[in-house]
């Protein structure tokens, strides 16, 4: 795009240059003032301070407005890839797809980026997505690059049919070394970025395993049966240990801090699901993460809050 022309008016006579360019061009005051500085404003050809007030008539040139586009994400680990599906590694902190407040730097625009063809979808923001997993959890998700395959993937989601198993690192030791949890779940009426059991929510049922306990923590495997937002957070809550870490669903700080954690401990460890093409079954398993590990190990050796 070229520099903007514009013509001073002759009503504009005795204006600040830094006032007429802001309205001229609709950008802030401070933002022209620094073009000014940066000699992108001319008048008639010359660079002028921004105390210089207009005559009117002036004709008036702006270079555009630099644009340093977003570097491109960095790719994403592959664990298994054929010509209609792949099963990728999301990074904690990595947003699945672009959404409210979310633009750039998703799964998405990195598999793009890495030339992975991605089925459309009938959201444009979603080429390829089957599931979704939070922004700081880390782990498995399956992603669909044919038509067929998405199709076949999400009637396997729809039924139940694909197993689904989280690693998580929750405060204190449930009293039952395993259970089921049954419980709705709904958006929170006040906090429209939480979720909540609640009779009128949306079926959830979730499987436990304590599989180590510390004297203030627990490590458990989760399966779901259902696949509802924050399932494992909220019920686990609900259950009264809470992902440790996550403190929007009340866990300890002081844990979390001790522990290293700036995020959820949560982790989408195990994915079982049958090739929604070949009929075949595919089946990946995800080591924690490094700072899920360092977060264990400090268990190990004897954080105590």
């Amino acid at each position: 795009m070229g520099a903007a022309r514009r013509t001073v008016p002759v009503a504009a006579r005795g204006a600040r240059i830094d006032q007429v360019v802001a309205t001229l061009l609709d950008e802030p005051r401070a933002q022209v003032q620094g073009r000014l500085e940066r000699g992108e404003v001319t008048i008639d050809g010359a660079v002028v301070r921004k105390s210089y007030r207009v005559r009117g008539g002036e004709s008036i040139e702006v270079a555009p407005v630099a644009f340093d586009p977003p570097p491109p994400p960095a790719p994403v680990p592959v664990r298994y890839e054929d010509d209609h599906v792949a099963v990728v590694a999301k990074p904690a902190g990595v947003v699945v797809h672009a959404g409210a407040g979310v633009r750039d730097g998703t799964l998405v625009d990195a598999l793009l980026a890495m030339g992975m063809r991605l089925a459309p979808a009938d959201d444009p923001a979603r080429p390829g997505i089957v599931h979704r997993i939070d922004r700081g959890t880390s782990g498995l998700l399956v992603i669909a690059k044919t038509t067929d395959a998405l199709r076949g993937l999400r009637a396997q989601f729809d039924d139940h049919a694909v197993t689904r198993r989280y690693w998580a690192l929750v405060d204190g030791v449930p009293d039952h070394a395993r259970a089921t949890i049954a419980a709705p779940i709904a958006r929170h009426p006040r906090d429209r970025t939480r979720f909540q059991t609640a009779p009128d929510g949306r079926a959830a049922v979730s499987h436990y395993a304590v599989e180590r306990a510390w004297s203030c923590a627990s490590s458990v495997s989760v399966r779901l049966e259902t696949g509802r937002t924050h399932q494992v957070r909220v019920h686990m809550a609900a259950l009264g240990h809470p992902v440790c870490g996550d403190v929007a669903y009340g866990a300890s700080t002081t844990l979390g801090s001790a522990l290293g954690l700036e995020r959820p401990a949560l982790h989408a460890a195990h994915l079982r699901f049958v090739h929604p093409v070949t009929g075949a079954g595919v089946e990946v398993d995800e080591p924690l993460a490094g700072d899920l590990r360092t977060a264990v190990q400090r268990l190990d050796d004897g954080v105590v809050v």
